[in-house]
């Protein structure tokens, strides 16, 4: 794939200030989303009570999202290489907005697991942003860009928790997701401003047989996860939905491999830099999680366990804040090191200063300052290798195929998080203590799944020390001219 040349724009002192607002716009938009992901958390032990409904049935409030999200990312992002990124982005957020608006009327279960689901539909906003900065913005912006969008998905999720728990604890519950929707009709609105559509375009048909199938496969592989622990993990309903997972994607991939215009184009992703990085993205994924499904339990557990901190969520919340702000703020150190040395050195640097911060969690835990650390170090980590992800990605497909890799890249860093929250959940569920009559996850038991976390981190490393070296990033992930898409731009990745 030969280099693009810059777009004519690049020379232009109105570029500039035309760019650094497509990036902020889609940056905020990025926010937006992840922030809706975390909004439900401080209710989640309220939602029985709130709908009148079994525990057990109030928690596909956040698994609707979660199997909505898994399917339309991919889906999405090759709607958008067809047919205009930004046409699909507006139409994401238009998702996030409606299905706020559904949960924000809801007084019932049923209404709130729809506006969930619908909300889940808006997850591509991030891969979408990645993809309109690769055709809009100058090659030298590109890297700090991508990185800053990329890191949004961290930065949304650790400012999330506390500003939900601050409005779950003030105001009804309903502000939750009123809140969710003013944030997505902004958002909206400056995408319709300040983004311009891309002419980088694949057109053709969608591949509808791709997509069920694709659906099919992911539901059923992603619920058996996220569900495995409630069912039992040898029950009929978990074996047989990792049955069915198998069965599906198996036949799914036989299909895409021999139809003209497949959703995923299974010989692309194959290429030894697409398939490698997308390995490290699951692992990246897990060690990511973990901190998320770690730190809050231990912050929030009771003192009396002698190794719980006794904090409230708002605590919580504003204990994991500031690994937001460092993520953000790494982003254009990573962006640096990509231009200078490639973005795999900068996954693999990611990676490692991850599983140092597990490392740090595993002795350092009985403090609340211990724990502002551990997340700001686990913190830069991420925000490392997130914006080195979709370097590497973008320096190996097509421009016009650059949403479906992008999307593709996101689900995997997804998988990577239900897996860990399955993992993390039996190891919690099964070393635990008693006090006062109840079980609590044991210290060993966190200790263990922060060794994980580590491990994870650390098999990313070595992964990702398999991707093929390639030249700093501006020069591998240069940006085609929209007004000039590049010869192959209407085949498949």
């Amino acid at each position: 794939m030969s280099d693009a040349l810059p777009r004519p724009t690049d020379a232009g002192g109105a570029a500039v200030p035309r760019s650094s607002a497509v990036v902020a716009v889609l940056a905020f938009a990025g926010i937006v989303v992840s922030l809706m992901q975390t909004l439900v958390i401080p209710i989640v032990p309220e939602l029985p009570r709130l709908l009148d409904a079994p525990a057990s049935d109030t928690a596909w409030a956040v698994t609707a999202t979660l199997l909505a999200a898994a399917v339309a990312t991919p889906v999405v992002g090759r709607l958008g290489d067809m047919f205009g990124k930004r046409r699909m982005l507006l139409v994401s957020v238009v998702l996030l907005v409606t299905g706020s608006l559904v949960c924000a009327l809801s007084e019932s279960l049923v209404p709130m697991i729809v506006g969930r689901a619908v909300q889940g539909l808006a997850a591509a906003v991030v891969p979408l942003g990645i993809s309109i900065m690769r055709d809009e913005l100058p090659a030298e912006r590109l890297a700090g860009a991508t990185a800053l969008m990329s890191a949004s998905l961290g930065v949304g999720g650790a400012l999330g928790l506390p500003t939900a728990a601050l409005i779950a604890d003030h105001f009804d519950w309903h502000v939750l997701f009123w809140s969710s929707a003013g944030m997505g009709v902004v958002a909206l609105v400056l995408v319709v401003l300040f983004v311009p559509e891309s002419k980088v375009r694949t057109g053709g048909r969608f591949d509808v047989v791709g997509g069920v199938g694709m659906a099919a496969g992911l539901v059923s592989l992603l619920l058996a996860i996220s569900k495995g622990a409630d069912w039992g993990w040898t029950s009929g309903t978990t074996l047989g939905l990792f049955a069915a997972a198998v069965v599906v994607l198996l036949a799914w991939g036989f299909f895409e491999l021999r139809t003209s215009q497949p959703l995923v184009d299974l010989r692309a992703t194959a290429r030894r830099q697409v398939l490698v990085t997308n390995l490290a993205s699951i692992a990246v994924g897990f060690s990511m999680f973990a901190m998320s499904l770690v730190l809050p339990q231990l912050l929030q557990l009771p003192t009396q366990t002698g190794y719980g901190l006794g904090r409230s969520l708002l605590t919580a919340g504003l204990v994991m804040a500031p690994s937001g702000l460092v993520m953000m703020a790494f982003a254009p150190v990573s962006a640096a090191v990509s231009k200078a040395k490639g973005p795999k050195v900068t996954l693999m640097i990611g990676a490692l200063i991850v599983a140092s911060g597990y490392g740090l969690n595993i002795v350092l835990m009985s403090e609340v300052w211990h724990l502002v650390i551990v997340s700001c170090v686990i913190g830069a980590g991420i925000g490392f290798t997130y914006g080195a992800m979709p370097a590497l990605i973008m320096g190996a497909v097509d421009p016009s195929e650059t949403a479906a890799a992008n999307s593709l890249n996101t689900l995997m860093r997804s998988i990577g998080t239900s897996v860990a929250s399955a993992v993390a959940g039996v190891i919690l569920s099964q070393m635990t203590i008693s006090l006062g009559g109840f079980a609590l996850p044991s210290e060993n038991g966190f200790k263990v799944v922060m060794s994980i976390g580590a491990g994870a981190a650390l098999l990313a490393f070595a992964v990702a020390s398999f991707i093929p070296r390639r030249r700093p990033v501006t020069a591998a992930a240069t940006v085609a001219p929209a007004s000039e898409p590049s010869a192959d731009a209407t085949s498949v990745s």
